[in-house]
């Protein structure tokens, strides 16, 4: 064989060949050109150091692939490959079903300037037969093509995908919060949701809780949320409780979950997820919503410069100065826009990406069209998180506001 380092002119494909004959023509001259290796040496380079890459399509990969392999469907090969590997001085082994796609996609990343590059002989099927380790796929076909836009996504990939298949998420209220934050993330793949709620369903709530239907008017809202849930993403699982959240119940309520989203959009509620939250360690995405203006932000107790919701709000503040939406009214979209946000915050501390709202107030104005973020530092003071805290059990307070 010729070193690596020699290519053929641009424009092999498989696409390009019209006959058998014309096949078996161009693999001889690739294998001219593109070092072969056979499985077990191949496994060997990768315990070395070598980068084993897949190049079958994703629903290929889904029922295996070789253990500690990278996958990149070829279609993508030179799209991606110098995101997932920009060292063009590594040694790249690739892998396919049979060993001839890997060919075309070895030549390809030739003429890419990659210098190390070999085909694996007979692909995935010589790997098996020789009893070489196979991982099985994380996700199935379904998962694959459902999520298709979301994988291709570095921060997410299949990792990403099955650690949100893996996830376990609270959402306190299915109203205008509630609403859209459920559907996002049900359209993400977050295994499971958990929806509280005691109220039901009425006409005047379907301008800004779109989860619900003009149908089932009269429904326990949180049956009427599972049902559109599951109609959008059927493998997920959604546990409903139809009940208020009160001290006795939070925190076994809350308990196990990943992340806990505050809907009910009233003091008492927040008071109460503030404090179980603190004491189980687990985030909780605030968000609210008056009239044309929203505010969402995280609360992270695993972290010890975060602040709480009572570094912001210290006390309830008397019930005229906390109309409820009824009373105050609320643009429709609005909510929308901030349950979205709240939806973006839970996604971002499930998959560890990007920066989660922990110590800033994210703050929206609809008329004029504004987000602003302000510092919100925890306040050695708060009665919630101080140095001076002290929990006495949970209370209830008052209600002063139903969900949004």
């Amino acid at each position: 064989m010729h070193s690596a380092g020699k290519s053929l002119s641009a424009g092999l494909s498989l696409a390009t060949m019209s006959t058998p004959t014309d096949l078996a023509g161009w693999l001889n001259q690739l294998r001219d050109h593109v070092s072969e290796i056979p499985p077990a040496e191949a496994l060997q380079r990768q315990v070395q150091g070598a980068l084993l890459l897949d190049v079958r399509e994703d629903d290929e990969r889904a029922s295996g692939m070789p253990t500690g392999a990278s996958g990149l469907s070829r279609g993508f090969l030179e799209l991606q490959i110098e995101q997932l590997e920009p060292d063009r001085e590594r040694e790249l082994l690739l892998i396919c079903g049979s060993g001839t796609r890997s060919l075309f996609a070895a030549e390809a990343l030739q003429r890419m300037g990659y210098a190390r590059v070999s085909s694996v002989q007979g692909g995935l099927n010589r790997w098996k037969a020789e009893g070489l380790p196979i991982s099985r796929g994380l996700l199935d076909a379904d998962a694959r093509q459902r999520y298709a836009r979301q994988l291709r996504l570095e921060q997410v990939g299949e990792a990403g995908q099955a650690r949100l298949a893996d996830a376990c998420i609270l959402l306190l209220g299915a109203g205008g919060l509630g609403s859209p934050a459920a559907l996002y993330l049900a359209a993400a793949g977050v295994g499971r949701l958990t929806l509280v709620d005691d109220d039901v369903v009425e006409r005047s709530n379907l301008h800004r809780q779109v989860i619900h239907a003009d149908a089932r008017v009269g429904m326990a809202k949180t049956e009427s949320a599972r049902a559109a849930l599951l109609a959008l993403n059927p493998t997920i699982q959604v546990d409903i409780h139809t009940t208020r959240l009160d001290a006795g119940n939070v925190e076994e309520l809350i308990a196990g979950h990943d992340v806990v989203i505050d809907g009910a959009d009233n003091f008492p509620a927040r008071y109460l997820l503030t404090a179980a939250t603190r004491r189980l360690g687990i985030p909780l995405v605030y968000g609210a919503v008056e009239r044309f203006s929203g505010q969402v932000s995280v609360f992270d107790p695993r972290r010890e410069d975060a602040p709480c919701y009572r570094c912001l709000f210290p006390d309830p503040p008397p019930p005229e100065a906390a109309p409820n939406c009824s009373e105050a009214g609320v643009l429709g979209v609005l909510p929308g826009i901030v349950g979205l946000l709240q939806a973006t915050e839970a996604l971002k501390l499930v998959l560890e990406i990007g920066e989660p709202l922990v110590g800033r107030l994210l703050q929206f104005d609809a008329l004029g069209m504004q987000f602003r973020s302000t510092r919100l530092p925890r306040d050695p003071d708060c009665p919630g998180c101080g140095i001076g805290a002290h929990f006495e059990g949970h209370r209830d307070l008052a209600a002063s506001c139903a969900s949004a």
